[in-house]
Order: structure tokens, then sequence, then C-alpha cells
């Protein structure tokens, strides 16, 4: 075992920030880090919520919901806190981080103290794999208490960024963590890994999906069952009154469009200039007027539909909501336990270290510890919530059909979930292209690293991640090219027979696509392009742009107004619906 008096000189110095005066004086391993609880809250900046309030326009409280009636990510209008945070400074950050832990706390103490003295690099290789399973132990018992008041700032960003000696920073790194916008004021989806546990554990968010669990019985086990039962049916009603609610939103959009357009028309109708010598009549309709009557007719009638359409999700609606209603009386009245809270963040915290390792893969650095060692990242590079959103809105703002999908012939546009791991991985991917008990409505659930080599490449692979499960999903036939993109690559892979994972080389040629053929640099073949120019295709502006660049872009071009005619009303609507430029949405 290593005690305090074995840190060397130059590891007293790297440890300075949680040290008193005397070097090497670790908290003793024998103490249980026992900070009194009641001094947690005073120990805690006030600065530690930070966030620049009341700056996002809309659909900030409650991001976890799918609202169908936003088209678009909003600019991000701070990336940054102007002034820093002092949790970092706190000289007591490492005890209040690791007080209250157990033995989780007191095994990661130590294997950190070997890791951090050991001069052997074999030792270090092992004390390091060591260190990151007592780690995710260390933080599976942690992540059980984030919803507590008074959670303290250091145990929050020891989850949230990796972050369990400040002294491991370099001082722009400090700054930099210092200065994160800590609250979400964005307004979108993008979870840092507390706050998704948390959510989790409120019960805002249901678990992500794993495969069936054994069930074990107990003494409990009747009660825990009846809960379980009643969880998964409110799940389900939760699932069918979000899809309810999100058609409502679409319809009474669509209806406020054709309410104002059959204005505009009978407006128009009603406008009579004065009969020139006779001012005191008006003339009759002219030839165009009359044209709009017809026209008005045909409004009326699809009016009628729409509102029929509204009429149908807002009993449904209603209904959800009584029996909603009736399963929440039901849930107060089985006997509360722990077992079923426990279980549902334990298990998406297997969830989550499962996502940790998917998004180092084999060769990557599973280390889970934030180090300035490993840590290589520029400001704009490293996963924060705000560079990440920003990206998101550059993909959205190129590829408009990247969160575009069609239920019951209605098209909508959902954001999937994003869950940021304190992770060096490189590799974004999604975890679920949608819920299981909701496949309409619902949010898929995209994982990305927060330290990544290169952060744009890692979202890029994420969102093509997604886009290949949910097409892959929702098709008929997956390999059949009338059914989608997926059928149109595969097509193409076995014509030019060509081995090996579809999906990662779907992937790869997806980030080929958003970063390379998008500046107008020609590197796929002429019929691979062919098939994401017409399937994935770029905005508007982005077409136009590259159709001046290059022949063959110039030729692709020219063929849309071609194919236009070969398309079906609702697909002509959808693309003329992603023509108007981004930002004026």
């Amino acid at each position: 075992m290593t005690n305090d008096s074995d840190l060397d000189p130059t590891i007293a110095a790297m440890l300075a920030d949680v040290n008193d005066s005397k070097p090497g004086n670790l908290p003793s391993l024998n103490d249980d880090f026992s900070i009194p609880e009641t001094n947690f809250q005073d120990d805690i900046p006030a600065k530690a919520n930070g966030g620049n309030s009341g700056t996002q326009k809309a659909y900030t409280s409650e991001p976890h919901k799918v609202d169908t009636r936003r088209k678009k990510i909003f600019e991000v209008e701070k990336f940054f806190e102007d002034d820093p945070s002092q949790t970092f400074d706190d000289k007591s950050y490492y005890k209040i981080a690791l007080t209250g832990e157990g033995n989780q706390a007191q095994r990661v103490h130590q294997l950190l103290s070997k890791y951090l003295t050991c001069e052997d690099p074999k030792e270090r290789v092992v004390y390091r794999q060591q260190i990151i399973n007592a780690w995710w132990e260390l933080l599976r018992g942690m992540s059980e208490k984030v919803t507590e008041s008074g959670f303290p700032e250091p145990k929050r960003m020891l989850i949230r960024f990796g972050v369990i000696l400040p002294s491991l920073f370099t001082a722009e790194q400090k700054d930099l963590f210092a200065r994160s916008i800590l609250n979400n004021e964005t307004g979108e989806p993008v979870y840092y890994l507390d706050e998704w546990l948390k959510e989790i554990a409120r019960g805002r968010i249901i678990p992500s999906a794993t495969d069936e669990k054994a069930v074990r019985h107990t003494a409990s086990s009747g009660v825990n069952q009846e809960q379980q039962r009643l969880m998964q049916l409110k799940a389900k009603n939760d699932g069918r009154m979000q899809t309810a609610e999100g058609f409502a939103n679409t319809k009474e959009a669509e209806r406020q469009m054709a309410e104002a357009e059959l204005k505009n028309r009978i407006d128009a109708l009603c406008e009579h200039e004065k009969v020139i010598g006779l001012e005191s009549f008006r003339m009759a309709y002219t030839e165009g007027q009359k044209s709009l009557f017809a026209e008005i007719f045909e409004r009326l009638r699809n009016l009628q539909k729409i509102d029929k359409a509204l009429a149908g999700y807002l009993h449904e609606l209603e209904e959800a909501r009584e029996v909603g209603i009736s399963l929440e009386q039901k849930m107060i009245d089985v006997p509360q336990t722990q077992t079923v809270f426990s279980e549902n963040i334990s298990g998406e915290f297997g969830t989550i270290r499962q996502m940790a390792k998917m998004a180092c893969g084999r060769r990557g650095n599973p280390f889970p510890v934030f180090s300035r060692e490993f840590y290589h990242c520029t400001p704009n590079g490293t996963g924060f919530r705000e560079q990440v959103v920003d990206i998101l809105r550059w993909i959205e703002m190129n590829d408009r059909t990247a969160f575009q999908k069609r239920a019951k012939g209605v098209p909508v546009r959902i954001l999937p979930f994003v869950i940021l791991i304190p992770s060096y991985g490189d590799f974004g991917f999604c975890w679920q292209p949608f819920e299981r008990l909701n496949r309409a409505m619902s949010r898929g659930r995209l994982v990305i690293p927060m330290y990544p080599r290169n952060l744009k490449i890692a979202i890029l692979m994420a969102v093509a991640d997604y886009r290949w499960q949910y097409a892959k999903e929702k098709a008929v036939d997956w390999t059949d090219p009338q059914d989608g993109i997926t059928g149109q690559y595969y097509q193409y892979i076995e014509s030019q027979k060509i081995k090996g994972d579809l999906k990662a080389m779907f992937i790869a040629d997806y980030v080929t696509w958003m970063t390379k053929e998008i500046e107008g640099t020609q590197i796929m073949s002429k019929e691979l392009r062919g098939i994401f120019w017409r399937s994935i295709p770029f905005c508007k502006e982005r077409r136009e742009m590259l159709s001046k660049r290059s022949m063959v872009y110039q030729d692709l071009y020219k063929k849309d107004s071609v194919r236009m005619s070969s398309l079906s009303k609702a697909e002509i609507e959808d693309i003329k619906a992603n023509e108007t430029p981004y930002d004026e949405l």
C-alpha cells in the first residue's frame, strides 16, 4: 500500500492544488475523506452554476421533450463564460470529490497515488488499467446521488469532465474548463454525463435500450414487479402521448399556414378597383380573381382534412393524458422501494460504460481520468455542449434531411439526444435510432466523446451511423434500392464486389461527402456521388455553388429538375420545403 509520504517532490508539486503547504500531504487513506456533509454546500463557489440565463430565444425549459414545431438549431451566441468559475481553485476539491464514496474512493486514491509516483513504464501501464476499473466502480456509486440536493460541484465535475485533480490541468486548460457554460442554454437535447444520469433518475428520459436482463426474485420482488409493470405501461403511454402531441403540433402549424394562405387568397379576391368614370362603383371580378374560386374551394377542402386529423390527434392526446394520470395514481398507491430506481440507474450506468468503450475502440485510450498527458484538443475541438451544438447546426444546415423523417405520412424533424462522454475516444456513434415503445416520434441517441482528435469527424460519424440505422430499421427491405439509401448503397457495394463492414463503409463515405465533396474535392466514384447527391442532398445554396465549380456537379444539378417530374407530390413538397434558407426557418 502506498502512503502519503511516498510522494516525491515532483508529484507533490503536481498535487499542489489539493495539498496543504507541506508537500505530499494527500488526504489520509484511513479517514474515509470524512468532510462534514453540512460543509459541502459552503465549499461550493457561488459561480458554480454559471451560465448566461435569458439569452436563448425559446424551447429552453424542457429540451428532452420533442417539439416538431422547431425547424432548426439556433445559432450559438456564447461559447464560454467571461468570468471563470472558482470550482477548480478550491483547495478541498480532491477531498470533496471523494468524500463519502467508501471503498471505491479509497481504491482510486491508492491507485492514483501509485500511478503518479511510479517511474517504471510497465508498472504505470498496470496501474493505469487498474485505475480504469476502479474509476468506473467509483462513478457507479456516485451516479446514484446526482439527484440529491446539495450534490457537491467537485463530484459533478468529476462525472462530467473526468476531473479528479485540478492540478492535472495546465493553466490554460484550467481556465478553459472553468469558463465552460454549465447549464444548457442552447435548448437542444445535448447532455453532459451527470445531466443525463439525472434525467434518467428523474424518469424524464427512459433508460437506453439494452439486451433483456435476467430477473432476480427476492422477498420484495412482487412489489418491484408491479412497479416495473406500471413503469413500463407509463413509458408506453408516454410514447403514445408524445406521438399524439407531436402530430398535433405539426397539424396545428400546418393549419395555421393553410389559414394564412387562404386569407391571402380571400383578401386578393375582395380587392376591387373603382370603375373609371363611375367612381361610386367597384369593378367586377377580374379573370385572375375568378380563377381564385377553384383554388379557394380546394384550400377549404384541404383545411377540412387538416382539421379532422388535428381533432383526432387531440382526442388521442386527451385519452393518453387520462391514462397517464391513472397510472401515476396507481404508482403512488404501490409501496415505494428504491430497487426500481437503483436498477434504472445501475442499468444505465452499465450502458454508459459500454458507450465509453465503443467510443475508444479496440486501439483507443480508455483512461477515464482527465490529464494533460492525454488531452490534446483545441478549445473549439473539445466536446463542450456549445461546440457540439454548433457543429450539429453546421451539419443540418448543409444536410437538411439529416434529422428529418416521415411518420404516418407527415414530415417531421426530430433532433436525437446527444450524450457527451468524458473520453479520449475518437468515434462518435448512434446507440439507438429511436425508442422501442415510440418509434414514430421519439429521439434517437448519439454518443460523442469529449476529447477526440477531431470533434467534427466524431460527430459526423455519429450522424452517419444514425442515418444508416434509422433508414435500415424503417425500410421494409433494407437491401431494396427502392426502399431508401441503405438499399442503394448496398447495391452499389455489391456491384463493385467490395468486401467489409457495410455500415462502417457508409460512415466513412458520409464523412468524405461532408468534408471533401462538399467543398468540390472529387473523391467518390461517379456512381457513388450520384447516390449521395440524390439521397443525401446538400442544401440548395451548396448545390448551386458546386454546379459552378465543376462540370461533374453541374451535370448532377441539371438532372435534379428532370428527376422532379418522376417524384410523388409528397416528395416534391419535402424538397421544396428544404430549399428555404436555413436561417429563415
